[in-house]
């Protein structure tokens, strides 16, 4: 949650921190778009809530993808808690709501960011096993499944909170504004060099390469499934799901690349640029979380089918001009015969119906 303050030089008297290059124009244009974090939480507070309300109203939560898609809202919400207090911090660049709140607000940062990452990649490859492994996966999918894996994310997201959560503080510089980051100097008791080199790597391999590598992997197994089906909506389906791709990468990729880059930029120049260049991908993943359930959702024909169905619940006066069609039925199409085997007809309506949800 850096945001007000650019590299700091760790090389000299452990005691006393050096003052920071300067960042004045980092920090103006972190307040401009700072209004946009704002937008962010309430657009994510009515979204997300929306989704809540459709899973409630309409669904059981006791199915696989409900229990995975409440996880990512909860997620989603947590992350989005922080980004108030985070603007507000970004316009005045000074921190001023203490430190028990620096320690809160950051809890909330890092935990909803690091589980919305794993909550994203754990409903794709959910979605890649339904979809490539309909009879098998339809076994294994039960809610024990969803439980444990939902509380593995939890608790390794947890986990990788420690770090920063060590490292970070208030203190306050000679220009008398006080900062809640992680403390550029020594720290008693603790290796704190290890422990920026730890936070590298797990940043690298466990928040970036690993979710990017199964996400890939997931949507281009299922995009090869769909093709090779019968499914008679299938090119609009491989659409979507590039659409969700490109929009992972473009939201998601640059801000990570930035955050594990920033180390390299020595100069005070450089780290200037540098971060210029973090306030804008910054911006970029931030909003991606907070469309992703929404996103995640309200792509597939069931839930459209069901905000629909709440609009014309709520609005009557909608009834003539919305149409909705019955849950049970479906629109999707085939060309697939009685005569062909039992097994592969049940393969076919277990692919027909979770399609509904990409």
């Amino acid at each position: 949650m850096e945001t007000t303050s650019s590299d700091y030089d760790y090389s000299t008297d452990p005691s006393e921190p050096v003052s920071p290059c300067s960042s004045d124009g980092e920090n103006n244009l972190g307040a401009h778009l700072s209004i946009l974090y704002y937008f962010m939480f309430v657009s994510s507070l009515f979204g997300n809530g929306l989704v809540l309300v459709i899973i409630h109203r309409f669904e059981r939560l006791a199915t696989v993808t409900n229990i995975l898609l409440v996880n990512l809202v909860m997620s989603s919400l947590i992350f989005m808690s922080s980004l108030p207090f985070v603007g507000i911090y970004m316009q005045l660049s000074n921190w001023i709501f203490g430190t028990v709140m620096c320690k809160i607000v950051g809890s909330a940062y890092f935990m909803g960011f690091y589980s919305s990452v794993f909550f994203l990649t754990l409903l794709t490859f959910d979605r890649h096993l339904a979809v490539v492994y309909s009879l098998p996966a339809a076994q294994v999918r039960n809610r024990r499944y969803a439980v444990i894996s939902c509380a593995v994310v939890w608790l390794v997201s947890g986990l990788a909170c420690i770090r920063p959560m060590l490292l970070r503080n208030t203190f306050t510089y000679i220009d008398n504004k006080t900062y809640c980051e992680e403390y550029p100097g020594d720290v008693d008791y603790i290796d704190v060099k290890k422990l920026r080199i730890s936070g590298f790597y797990i940043q690298l391999f466990i928040f970036l390469i690993l979710p990017l590598a199964v996400i890939i992997y997931c949507y281009v197994r299922i995009t090869i499934t769909v093709i090779s089906s019968k499914i008679a909506t299938k090119f609009k389906t491989v659409r979507l799901i590039f659409v969700i791709v490109l929009l992972f990468f473009i939201c998601w990729t640059p801000f990570n690349i930035v955050e594990l880059l920033q180390d390299e930029f020595t100069s005070c120049e450089a780290s200037q640029k540098h971060g210029y260049i973090h306030q804008i991908t910054r911006n970029m993943a931030y909003f991606y979380f907070c469309i992703s359930p929404i996103f995640y959702t309200f792509v597939g024909r069931k839930f459209q089918n069901y905000f629909r169905q709440l609009l014309i619940n709520n609005f009557p006066c909608l009834k003539k001009y919305i149409s909705v069609n019955e849950i049970s039925r479906t629109n999707i199409s085939t060309k697939m015969t009685s005569n062909e085997p039992t097994e592969r007809r049940q393969n076919t309506s277990l692919l027909r119906n979770q399609l509904e949800y990409v």
